[in-house]
């Protein structure tokens, strides 16, 4: 089964859904199979905007901490995995929305982020960005989406306080644009994406990209060096102890 679910409505709206339960958590499969998706939304003519949502009562718990401890190279690779699916999400050349009906946790936040646009449900989930407290470091890619989205003294608060939040907090967060009652965000989500998809594609694509032009030119300067340095930080003592007891408090023990 896919991990990531492609579904068109009208409008030429393409809806993404991640769908790997129980969290919707982030692994190379995932990874892989968004940015295939992206760049298949990218090159289709018929596709005039893009939705990412996650299925069940996630929209993305993060990356996985259930993994298996990978060697340098297993890490060097899906590094370089994050960063090209990020990227390829966060210039899309097309309009993005995040339909954000779930708790959307750490690296969950940040796609929500990558989104051009971002709407969510009223209810009772969690967001925020804790890798600072579970010993997990910001990829480049990660950090620089932040930077672009969020204030410097929100991101300080949400990246540096490393806590999460009930969902009432999300527009002041800056997770989402607006808050809306679960039975309408479908709707408004869908219609709203039509409607960005109805202007003149290459002014959308040329203005976005003057937009993220900055950002994207600090993630490709990033150096293999600079990159092993933030994997490493997941490596250390204190890291994997952080990391020991956040999975034990999921499991309940």
């Amino acid at each position: 089964m896919p991990t990531v679910r492609s579904e068109d409505h009208p409008g030429g709206v393409r809806v993404l859904t991640l769908d790997r339960p129980p969290a919707n958590a982030i692994d190379e499969t995932l990874l892989r199979e968004l940015l295939e998706a992206a760049l298949v939304a990218k090159h289709d003519d018929a596709v005039r905007a893009v939705v990412l949502t996650g299925a069940g009562k996630f929209f993305s718990g993060g990356f996985d901490l259930r993994a298996p401890r990978r060697d340098d190279d297993e890490s060097r690779r899906i590094a370089e995995l994050y960063r090209d699916s990020h990227v390829a999400l966060f210039t899309l050349p097309k309009p993005t929305l995040a339909m954000v009906r779930g708790h959307a946790i750490a690296g969950g936040f940040v796609l929500a982020l990558a989104c051009d646009y971002r709407l969510g449900a009223a209810g009772d989930y969690r967001i925020g960005m804790n890798e600072v407290a579970i010993g997990a470091s910001f990829p480049r890619a990660a950090i620089e989406i932040v930077k672009l989205r969020l204030s410097h003294a929100r991101a300080a608060e949400l990246v540096l306080g490393a806590s999460v939040y009930p969902a009432e907090q999300a527009v002041r967060l800056g997770l989402v644009d607006e808050l809306l009652p679960a039975d309408q965000i479908e709707a408004t989500v869908l219609r709203r994406a039509a409607r960005f998809g109805a202007y003149p594609r290459e002014s959308y694509a040329h203005t976005k990209a003057a937009l993220l032009h900055a950002a994207i030119e600090r993630i490709r300067a990033e150096t293999p060096e600079q990159a092993d340095e933030a994997t490493g930080v997941w490596t250390t003592d204190e890291s994997r102890a952080a990391r020991h007891r956040q999975q034990e408090k999921l499991r309940g023990g």
